[in-house]
């Protein structure tokens, strides 16, 4: 890659936020069925909620605009790391398993504050 960002999908922060939605759904997929309308729907759509949001403000006019849906999209990475946690503290998920997502959100989130701060003007 060249460096050159063409679009969202250049953006790394995007790509690992895919893949840690992906993860999200196949983790998911074993959690029991009377979870599918709690914890699971929860889980899943603040994880998808994440790549989402990086895209939509990628595709505004501003520069603004697109540092607020970045936001939206930590927040979104903190609701995901929480109802990981509860998984984790109710045996939905084994900390192994939450562990290795954790740190998949550490370097989204750092990834997120550098993108935004490089969008702040000076």
């Amino acid at each position: 890659m060249t460096g050159k960002i063409d679009s969202y999908k250049d953006l790394i922060v995007w790509q690992q936020a895919m893949d840690l939605a992906v993860a999200t759904y196949s983790l998911t997929k074993a959690w029991p069925k009377e979870e599918l309308y709690g914890l699971t729907s929860q889980i899943r759509r603040s994880a998808t909620s994440i790549p989402a949001n990086i895209a939509e403000g990628y595709g505004r006019d501003n520069r603004g605009s697109y540092q607020q849906f970045l936001r939206i999209a930590q927040g979104s990475l903190k609701e995901f790391e929480t109802h990981l946690q509860i998984a984790e503290r109710i045996g939905l998920s084994t900390h192994d398993q939450a562990d290795h997502l954790l740190t998949s959100t550490e370097g989204i989130g750092k990834m997120l504050r550098q993108l935004i701060l490089r969008l702040t003007p000076e």
